[in-house]
């Protein structure tokens, strides 16, 4: 039976209490959802409709589902919901003060600045300087049975946000110890116990932390000195047109942040595509013919365009695996969304992976479908907000032009490298327990196209 414990909506405002059932103390359904997102996320919607509370790691939490009630958060008209207070509690203490989680004029203020860093200019040399990264690293690439392509693209993306993001050289072993610190630091936002206990999640976290701002600070004076191409050096240089720049504290802060963005964003995107081109290899054939196409081994800026199917491919993946599974918010002030009260204080997600697969949205919605977003059909255009992986309003990804880039640059030379396939049968395991990843490293047949398939 649904009841409400969030405080009553204010007599005579018309509007309705937001239904939901607590669950377990503390955990609520929170394992329920982990475990199964998408069976979790129907059941509640044909219970209470679009908006709804229940426990969530610890908070009570009200999910706002289809891209209505997503537009009224995102979109945030009367600066009602806050990024800051939310995306806290979960990665605050690892990501502190990164640009998702600042709100309002500060907000604004960092974007103006960050913005430098993401100009057409700036993308172009970013583009021309991971070309040789992606081209080592995907030369080294074993083919055979077996081979695991989320962890070999995270390897691969970690190395390009080395040379792109940061323009340091660094020895194995210290890209072996930096990567193992972001990892900690992502897995630590979704830790059931949220105190430092020593070799758990949130611990690890926050021995990341300071690993990685060690790391930025001991390079920082080098780069405010000789400046360069990358994302390091254009954050130290960044000005805007009336004269403000980041401090070092600021610069550490953003570095940190667009690492951890950038570099498991990219290898979600990446991997989803890469199981989907495996499961349907007509689609990975139609890819592979258009980059050959371009009679080029690197892809350019000018040609980004071109690849039509890749840009299909990719946002249909971004669909059905949307890399942030979830966007949370806290009301700073009494609100309304869809007719319901959301008082003060309260936290509220949407859920964007299990938002883009709404049946009342998306025609056979769990089904690998790229044409949906092509020009003849366009089934993303039913709502502004029904296919949203980089949020949306004041706090849309800054980085969105780069992570397409990144990712067409790094597909394009695969494909005109390897094949690759799975068996018939083959379904993989989903984890969405943090970030959503394959459970097994989604191994596949990986060949040379010169060779026998």
């Amino acid at each position: 039976m649904a009841a409400s414990i969030l405080a009553p909506p204010p007599p005579g405002s018309g509007l309705k209490a937001v239904p939901g059932v607590p669950g377990l103390p503390y955990i609520g359904n929170t394992v329920a959802v982990m475990r199964d997102p998408f069976g979790q996320a129907r059941k509640r919607y044909a219970q209470y409709g679009p908006v709804s509370w229940g426990w969530l790691l610890g908070q009570r939490t009200v999910t706002v589902q289809g891209p209505e009630a997503a537009e009224t958060v995102l979109v945030n008209r009367d600066k009602a919901f806050a990024n800051g207070p939310a995306w806290s509690y979960f990665i605050g203490p690892f990501f502190r003060r990164g640009i998702m989680l600042l709100d309002f004029e500060e907000h604004l203020h960092h974007r103006r600045i960050m913005q430098q860093a993401f100009t057409r200019d700036r993308l172009r040399a970013y583009m021309d300087a991971m070309a040789p990264g992606i081209a080592r690293g995907v030369d080294a690439w074993e083919p055979g049975r077996g081979f695991t392509v989320y962890d070999h693209v995270k390897r691969l993306t970690l190395d390009l946000a080395v040379d792109v993001f940061m323009g340091v050289e660094l020895d194995p072993a210290e890209a072996a110890r930096i990567n193992g610190a972001f990892i900690d630091a992502v897995r630590a936002g979704t830790a059931y116990v949220r105190f430092p206990v020593p070799g758990l999640r949130w611990h690890k976290g926050l021995r990341a932390r300071r690993v990685l701002e060690d790391f930025f600070r001991r390079n920082l004076p080098a780069k405010r000195r000789d400046g360069g191409d990358d994302l390091f050096a254009a954050l130290c240089q960044a000005e805007t047109d009336d004269g403000h720049r980041f401090t070092d504290e600021d610069v550490v802060n953003h570095m940190i942040f667009a690492l951890m963005a950038a570099h498991d964003t990219t290898t979600i995107t990446l991997t989803t595509m890469a199981y989907y081109l495996a499961k349907y290899p007509e689609w990975q054939e139609r890819a592979r013919e258009e980059s050959l196409a371009l009679g080029t081994p690197v892809l350019r800026f000018d040609d980004l365009e071109a690849l039509t199917t890749v840009d299909l491919v990719m946002k249909e993946s971004l669909r059905l695996v949307a890399p942030v599974p979830a966007l949370p918010r806290r009301a700073v002030k009494d609100t309304s969304i869809l007719g319901h009260h959301i008082p003060a204080g309260t936290l509220v997600v949407v859920p964007l992976l299990t938002n883009h697969r709404m049946a009342e949205w998306w025609p056979d919605p769990d089904r690998f479908d790229p044409e949906r977003f092509s020009p003849e059909r366009r089934e993303d255009k039913v709502h502004k907000y029904a296919w949203a992986p980089f949020g949306g309003g004041a706090h849309k990804c800054i980085g969105m032009h780069f992570a397409g880039m990144q990712i067409k640059s790094i597909l394009h030379q695969v494909l005109c490298r390897y094949g690759w396939s799975v068996p018939g049968r083959y379904e993989w395991p989903l984890d969405t327990t943090s970030l959503p990843s394959p459970r097994d490293g989604l191994p596949v047949h990986l060949y040379r196209l010169r060779e026998a398939r």
